[in-house]
């Protein structure tokens, strides 16, 4: 492979819940440092200078005869987000629709199965949102003791016969299903464990875990997420979406504001 690597100088958080936590923290700027810039397989997304994974195409090829991973969803959507002001963000509007059902939408369309949505404060009015859409809702009541609280929850209501998880948060509605597809077929190719959406070579969400890491997601504590496993991974990599959306969440009526 030849290209690349970031070093994440305004890094985003590899998971990050709806909570306190600011999803471009900069204290997580040198988390992912080192790690690999992959292209989706035969896709042109504008970085440029990103690895070429020349094994890739071929991967694909061979795993034509397989059956495709069982990849799910979990949306986070437990977190106060209190920088918002007295509203919950979640239930706030965009575009006629509040913006945990548009996050919940392109987890559906990019063909994830099952996607589980993790809800804890308020959250019989998070799950009221999301009636209808065609997601499974599961309650963290821990959520005020940390972000992983809701990681583990997702965890734990996906089954044996799940692959892989892309998580993603529910106060990012503008990431595109093709950003998420993006991850998954880079994992389809066999190589990468860990992945997360990045554009411009700047990390950002959503993010896959293969099944192999969800023990090490269980296990993580208060108000980290999966960046740790992400960065410590030997087959760990960010993937160029070239999508802003993956890059965009909403902390205050500002950010939804400069969304529309």
């Amino acid at each position: 492979m030849t290209g690349r690597t970031t070093d994440d100088t305004d890094a985003t958080d590899g998971i990050d819940e709806t909570g306190e936590t600011d999803v471009t923290d900069a204290t997580d700027a040198t988390d992912e440092a080192g790690l690999p810039i992959v292209d989706p397989p035969g896709s042109v997304t504008g970085a440029g200078d990103s690895v070429v994974d020349d094994g890739a195409d071929e991967r694909h090829a061979d795993a034509g005869d397989r059956p495709r991973s069982r990849v799910a969803g979990v949306l986070l959507a437990a977190g106060t987000g209190s920088r918002f002001g007295d509203a919950n963000k979640l239930l706030a509007t965009l575009d006629g629709e509040p913006l945990v059902r548009h996050a919940a939408r392109t987890l559906l369309d990019a063909g994830l199965d099952p996607v589980v949505a993790v809800v804890g404060y308020e959250g019989d009015r998070v799950a009221t949102a999301l009636d209808g859409v065609g997601v499974t809702v599961v309650e963290n009541d821990a959520y005020r003791e940390g972000q992983a609280t809701s990681v583990r929850a997702g965890v734990e209501a996906l089954g044996p016969d799940v692959d892989a998880a892309v998580f993603a948060l529910g106060d990012m509605p503008r990431v595109d299903p093709a950003s998420v597809r993006a991850l998954v077929d880079v994992y389809e190719g066999n190589r990468w464990t860990a992945l997360a959406a990045a554009v411009a070579g700047e990390r950002g969400n959503p993010v896959l875990f293969d099944r192999t890491h969800f023990d090490a997601l269980v296990a993580v504590s208060g108000d980290r997420g999966g960046r740790h496993v992400l960065r410590r991974g030997d087959r760990s990599a960010l993937v160029e979406t070239g999508d802003p959306g993956v890059r965009r969440d909403v902390d205050t009526p500002a950010d939804l504001d400069a969304l529309d």
